[in-house]
Parts: structure tokens; sequence; C-alpha cells
């Protein structure tokens, strides 16, 4: 099988500026680019142009429609990365229904915690039709049994065994609902975010414009992104489709088993754009240094973005000076700013910049809530290091503010609120929670703390996992990052938080104990707390986590401080908070 074109021969570039999805996919359809399917060996399993996409969204729109399903139901979609969740989102798109892409079972947790799940997403989108992968079509139909009003449940044979009648299509619209995004947090008690057409649209040419990424004729994407991640799902299925790219596909699943084929790809394929968290990065670089194929080339790499989690400066820098020697140019990071709520994306820094940082004064970043310059950048002690993540995408506007609601000036430490096109108009079904983070003039509270630098934006961090002890505050991150500097944990495998004792806050530091042996153990949590109490002057309580247990992750594979805080309390991993280290 040859790979599809990177270029259009005939159809010319149209940088976003469409109504609707279906009005972009008709226009993609008009060209040679598509999508292509690829397993973690690197074989390429199928190609779809844009033209194919569409012919088979139309038949099950079709199958849809004559089913009987009316216009603005749901239908909940398993979103792996497969062909079949093409024909299900864009049948939807075409037959007037709104899609509700979620998770496959992720990380470790069992068939009841995914059960769990699927039944909460059943009832917060009150979907009528619930169709994925063959594999999961069992718990589909178990999920399903609570919910009478689901008529139409199974794998991808379901909607194939439904008869194509002959009616018109009813695609959605510019004034329509696009689709139901549950953000990658809100598994356990799901919020779903209402994504417009409008609104997402006005995202997209955001993200393709020269403020964005600058889509230009000859770009070509590759993923491994996961397709019910905003990220993925916008940043890696809908901006090329806004742009009639061609995408290179791997599922996270091959990706995490071998990272390397995520560059394989942008090398063999001349990829030019693609996106990772900083844990992506960092997965590369481990296996990179030992399985780097001789001919692999990144130089056409020309946005190399990162998002999702908090830009971490040290891994970026350990990949490029990893994979220079393959043509990668450091200057190609975009770190970026989003969530699910404005669609995907808010804010980017400056392409060709790559990753600028602003060191800080720790006390004075814990104390006053004040980012002042470092008087020593190098003392780690004493300084702090961020990652500027760039100007609001035109059109938008972006505030930081403090708890009575005053705008702070740049440096000053408060509440991250957007406000612009791309926003969501409020969590389907649950006006409340709606309101709890959207204005009546239209500013969504994000409930990310961070300061503004020259226009620019810099995240701290998630305001509901800030720790503060004594009065201070201090950042989750820096204590999970201390672990891992010491090669006490990977990333990943340490997570902070902080409990109250009844007279005052206690910090915990949950860790993944990949030892074996009470005297390790024993070392092991005594090891962590000392490099937290060197690192950041905080004394804490270690839990000493099984691997088999594993720490919560949320459905894009962040790590769940909240859910590990809960495990922790519930008595899953220590009986009950103490001053010593606490064992599994």
């Amino acid at each position: 099988m040859k790979s599809l074109p990177t270029r259009n021969s005939q159809l010319a570039l149209h940088r976003a500026g469409f109504i609707s999805v279906p009005t972009m996919l008709d226009y993609a359809a008009e060209g040679e680019t598509g999508v292509t399917f690829y397993n973690a060996k690197g074989e390429q399993l199928s190609a779809l142009p844009w033209r194919e996409v569409r012919e088979r969204a139309h038949v099950v729109a079709r199958k849809l429609i004559g089913a009987g399903f009316a216009r603005g139901e749901r239908i909940l979609i398993t979103a792996d990365t497969w062909p079949g969740f093409f024909d299900s989102f864009f049948g939807a798109q075409y037959a007037g229904l709104l899609p509700v892409p979620v998770s496959i079972p992720v990380g470790i947790g069992g068939k009841d915690a995914y059960l769990d799940q699927l039944r909460r997403q059943f009832a917060a989108s009150g979907a009528v039709a619930a169709v994925g992968l063959d594999d999961l079509a069992g718990y589909l139909g178990e999920a399903a049994r609570e919910f009478p009003g689901l008529r139409l449940h199974g794998g991808m044979d379901v909607l194939h065994a439904l008869p194509e009648k002959p009616v018109d299509l009813r695609p959605l619209g510019v004034d329509d609902l696009c689709y139901i995004q549950f953000s990658s947090g809100s598994t356990r008690h799901p919020h779903g975010v209402q994504i417009t057409q409008r609104a997402l649209m006005a995202n997209l040419a955001g993200m393709t414009g020269a403020a964005g990424l600058d889509v230009v004729v000859g770009d070509r994407v590759v993923s491994w992104l996961p397709l019910y991640h905003d990220m993925g799902l916008i940043g890696f299925l809908m901006a090329p489709l806004a742009s009639q790219l061609s995408i290179d596909y791997l599922t996270p699943r091959d990706f995490a088993r071998r990272p390397m084929q995520w560059l394989n790809l942008m090398s063999r394929n001349r990829g030019t754009i693609s996106y990772s968290p900083s844990f992506g990065y960092d997965l590369a670089v481990r296996r990179g240094a030992t399985q780097m194929p001789a001919d692999l080339d990144l130089s056409t790499w020309r946005h190399a973005g990162i998002g999702g989690d908090m830009v971490r400066a040290d891994v970026l820098e350990r990949f490029a000076a990893t994979f220079e020697a393959a043509g990668f140019n450091r200057n190609a990071f975009i770190p970026s700013y989003g969530m699910a709520e404005v669609c995907l994306a808010i804010t980017f820094s400056p392409g060709g910049a790559g990753v600028r940082t602003d060191t800080v004064d720790r006390t004075a970043l814990g104390e006053q809530q004040r980012a002042t310059p470092a008087a020593d950048p190098a003392d780690p002690q004493r300084a702090r290091r961020f990652v500027l993540c760039g100007r609001v995408l035109p059109g938008h506007r972006l505030e930081v503010r403090d708890p009575e609601g005053k705008v702070l000036a740049d440096r000053e430490v408060g509440r991250i609120f957007v406000a612009g096109p791309s926003i969501m108009p409020g969590y389907f079904g649950e006006p409340e929670a709606s309101r709890e983070v959207l204005s009546d003039d239209g500013w969504l509270d994000t409930g990310d703390l961070g300061y503004t630098l020259a226009g620019e934006i810099v995240v701290t961090g998630r305001a509901k996992d800030l720790i503060i002890v004594n009065g201070r505050n201090v950042w989750p991150q820096d204590i999970e990052w201390a672990v891992e500097a010491k090669r006490l944990a990977k990333s990943g495998d340490a997570a902070a938080f902080s409990i109250d004792t009844g007279e005052g806050e206690r910090v915990v530091v949950a860790v993944l104990a990949r030892v074996s042996g009470d005297e390790a153990r024993e070392a092991l949590a005594r090891d962590v707390a000392g490099a937290v109490r060197e690192a950041i002057a905080v004394d804490c309580d270690v839990a000493l986590v099984a691997p088999t247990v594993g720490l919560p992750t949320t459905s894009s594979g962040k790590l769940s401080r909240a859910r590990t805080k809960a495990n922790y309390l519930a008595g899953h991993y220590a009986s009950a908070p103490s001053s010593k280290p606490a064992a599994a």
C-alpha cells in the first residue's frame, strides 16, 4: 500500500474558514489527501482519502436516519484510532446526531472501573446509541442494561447491519452543536463540554492561522494522541481536515509500546507537524537513547508542539539534545496552552522561537504569589523555572485575576480567565456546573493558575492541585519532579497532594515502588522524603504503591492527583496519615 500524498495536485489550500464539520469534509474530499493508520511495527494498516471518509460517512448517516434516530440525539462512540471511529463520528455529523467520543479502557483499574465510567457518561450525555470497537461491545452492552433509552449498542457490526435507506442527509450546520466532549479529568463526575460548530470553527481558524501553527502547502501531520481527548480530536483530526492535510496515525497503545515509531513515521513520511505532552517526549528520549535508527531524519519537523499538561523545559531540552544529530531543530518547539472548554487552543508560542523560560524566586512565588526574577537562576532550591506559553489567539481575551476578581499586573500570580468565540456555551444538561465556571458576560474560569509576562501567559499549575503549607504555596509538580530528579521514580510514577490532619496540612507523596523487600522499600521511602525536603524544604509522608495497583490517570493519561488522594484516604495506599513513610 502506498501512503497518501502530502499535497493535493488540484485542490487549493483552504485554511479553515468553513462553517461546519460537514462543509470541511466536503471540501477536503475533492482532493487526494487523507488519513493512514499504522501499527506498532510501522506497518501500514489502511489508508482512507478524505473522499472515502466522506463516502463511508454518508452510508452510516443514511443508516442512522433510516433507523429513526432524531436530529440532535446523542451517539456515544468509543474513540479508538481506527477507521470505524471516522465512520461513526462523521456519519453522525451528516445524520444530524451529536457524537459523544469517549475513551477506551486505559491504565490500571479493570473492567468494573471502565463500566462505571461508561454508565456515568451514558447518564451525563443521554445517549440513545453506543458503538465502538468490537472488542468493547460486551462492555457497552453490560453498561447499557441500566439505560432502557439506549436503542442501539455494540461493535460496528450493529451499524453495518442497519439497512441503508434512500433518505436525504441532514448535516449539522453553523448554528448547531458539533459534539459533546468529556474533558480528560471528568471520568469520575463527568461534565460534557458542549462544542458548537461555530466555536470549533473559530478555534480552528486561530490554530491553523498565522498566530497558531501557520499551516502551509506541504505540511503533513503525524499523531499518536487519543481521539477521545481534545488535543487528539481537534488538534490532530479537525485541524488537519480544516486544512486538507494528510495524517499518519499510531494508536496511543502502540506509541506507548514503541515510541520510536512516532519519530520513524515523522522521518519516513517527512512529517512537519506533531504534538505531544511532555511525557511523550520523555518516553521517546528514554527509548531513543538506545534504539535510534541510523537513518532517522527529523529535519522536516517544523512545529513540535507541547500541550495537554505542564510544559517541562528539562524534558524538551533532553529531547533536543538526543535528536539534534537526527536533524531535529530545537526552535521547532511550540509550547501552548488550552483546554476542552475552549474547544482546545487558548495560546501559542511564536513559531521558530523554541522553548523560552522564566526563572523566578521560589520564596516570593510561594509566600507572596509573585513571580520575582530569581537572583541566581542556577540555584534549584531558590529558583523555579516556568515555560512561556505564548499569546492568546486573535479575537480572544485572557486575564489573570486575584480572588476578588481584580485583574493582576505582570508577574502577579492568580487565576486565569479567558473569553472569546471559542468558549463553550456550557456543560451539557448541567446549568449549575456551567454557572460555576462561566460568567454572564462570557468569561471562563479555567481553574488554572499563572501570570502574564509582556502579553504572554505562564501557567504555574491547577488551582485545585495547589498545596498550601504554613501559608506557603507549593506546586505538586515541583515535589514530583524533585523525586524524579533523584531517579527515585520515573515520570508519572509520583503524585503529590496534601491532607488535613486536624492540626494543619500535611504533604503526602505516593510513589510507585518498583523495588522488592522491606529494606529496599524503607530506603525508597526515606530517600523520597529526603529529596522533597532538600528541594522544596517541606516534610512529607510517603506512600509506597505497588506497580500492579498503579497511580490513577485521567482518560488522556495525565496523572490524577485528586483520585490518588482519594485512594490514599480510602486506605488503598496506606492505613492512615502518619509522620512516618507509609507502605501500601
